[in-house]
């Protein structure tokens, strides 16, 4: 049964040791960056930082490590892309919540908004300030009314203004244009502190056209619960810890950034949109949510891999069911560097394969197909393949001027190249055997095999 709200997810965390308190003091600027970034490192839990020096917990890491995005799906590595790919073929309506929603037990308007008083990090010395990273906007497109979720980055300017900033081919960054077009107000809600799935969803490549609050919903395996928020008629969950309220300032830009991105480098700062605050709502004992970016790995890139692995092998395979699996490596921030593992049906599928995942979303650079005797997850079968499946003049070719991976520091405005490479083992030819020692893994050696738990 899907997590009813972040709450309940921190119980199964803590129950699993996999969230640790923090009673100590710990300091917003940097330091919860570097507890982070350590706990990370050695596939540490998550932290929830009690003394933040605001009135609220803060709580980041959630998801650092697959174990923990695994235990959010309440899947294995065997069922997740399966459970992944049936959600988003099984979408449930929304519904409404019956009553006062526990977003909005405390609501604050006018002169009581002041997002400085929330516990957000600033994670990177050369950040432009504080972020607030793991929050997802609700938003509609103003044309059509089709509602869209997503993470987007928002930087504190002041206590009623948010710096924004969405690439233009996001659905969110698509309304604000249409609605600077249409010359309406586009109205938005920042929503912090919700269940895993909500979060996941964001990731998901499923179009314009689609309901998010449906494709949620599948993931959960039940309806999304939401309720209006008090200044629109925009919906949100109705269990989220916070509800930031706001209206998209596109006339009066002001500087957003720098901020370390999840390509690894900064982004320079630029003048762009607002977000002009017109409500906070939130919880009783509220708690916020944080959450790192940066030099891969980080948990955004954990938080990106499953939905976006799902989404490009259900499009890929759709037309190629000679396709496996795919993997959107870590190393390349989720984004730019694609293994697809596929049997060949005849020559030149792996060809077409590699394109059609280059024309993906994604956008990515690096396109490779190897045969599924090689573990795509690991890095050193994959150079394996590469080095001795591949002729570089005939396996290796580039497609100039395809679309760029958004804030790639590499590519010159939206424009690069991309990088195909057929690691298979051609078609209908001998190959030589590969050597290698049957039953290892289930080959018992007591001297070194370790207990099992």
């Amino acid at each position: 049964m899907a997590y009813q709200d972040l709450r309940a997810f921190l119980t199964v965390l803590k129950q699993s040791g996999e969230l640790v308190d923090i009673a100590r003091p710990v300091a917003l600027k940097y330091d919860v960056a570097k507890a982070l970034a350590k706990s990370s490192s050695v596939q540490g839990p998550a932290l929830m930082f009690r003394e933040t020096g605001t009135a609220f917990p803060l709580v980041a890491g959630l998801y650092a490590t697959r174990k923990r995005a695994l235990l959010a799906f309440e899947a294995t590595e065997a069922t997740i892309h399966d459970k992944v790919l049936k959600g988003i073929a099984n979408p449930i309506a929304p519904v409404d919540f019956k009553g006062a929603p526990p977003c909005q037990e405390v609501v604050l308007k006018g002169d009581q908004i002041d997002v400085t008083k929330l516990p957000v990090p600033t994670y990177s010395p050369k950040d432009g300030g504080a972020y607030i990273t793991a929050g997802m906007v609700a938003s509609e497109n103003p044309e059509t009314g089709v509602p869209d979720i997503g993470s987007y980055r928002f930087q504190i300017q002041a206590p009623r203004q948010l710096g924004l900033f969405s690439a233009t081919n996001h659905r969110f960054g698509k309304n604000i244009a249409k609605a600077k077009e249409m010359k309406v107000p586009l109205h938005g809600a920042l929503f912090i502190g919700v269940d895993p799935m909500l979060l996941f969803t964001g990731p998901v490549q499923s179009g314009d056209a689609a309901n998010d609050w449906f494709v949620a919903g599948g993931l959960r395996g039940a309806p999304v619960e939401l309720a209006k928020t008090v200044g629109t008629d925009l919906r949100v969950p109705a269990h989220a810890e916070f509800v930031i309220e706001f209206t998209v300032d596109t006339e009066n830009l002001q500087m957003e950034g720098p901020l370390g991105e999840y390509t690894g480098f900064y982004t320079p700062a630029s003048p762009k949109p607002t977000a002009k605050i017109t409500a906070i709502t939130h919880r009783k004992d509220a708690i916020f949510q944080g959450l790192l970016t940066g030099k891969p790995v980080t948990e955004n890139h954990i938080l990106k891999q499953i939905p976006f692995e799902a989404s490009v092998l259900r499009q890929l395979q759709t037309e190629f069911p000679s396709i496996s699996d795919v993997a959107v490596t870590n190393s390349g921030g989720v984004q730019v560097y694609v293994v697809i593992a596929m049997k060949p049906r005849y020559q030149g599928e792996a060809r077409q394969a590699i394109l059609a995942a280059m024309a993906s979303n994604l956008h990515p650079k690096w396109v490779i197909a190897v045969d599924p005797d090689v573990d795509i997850r690991n890095s050193a079968e994959v150079e394996w393949a590469q080095s001795f499946r591949v002729k570089p003049r005939e396996d290796v070719f580039v497609v100039e001027r395809t679309a760029a991976a958004p804030l790639d520091p590499s590519t010159d405005g939206d424009l690069s190249s991309a990088v195909g490479i057929d690691a298979t083992i051609p078609v209908g030819v001998g190959f030589p055997e590969v050597a290698d020692v049957p039953g290892w893994r289930d080959f018992a050696l007591p001297e070194i095999d370790k207990p099992s738990k």
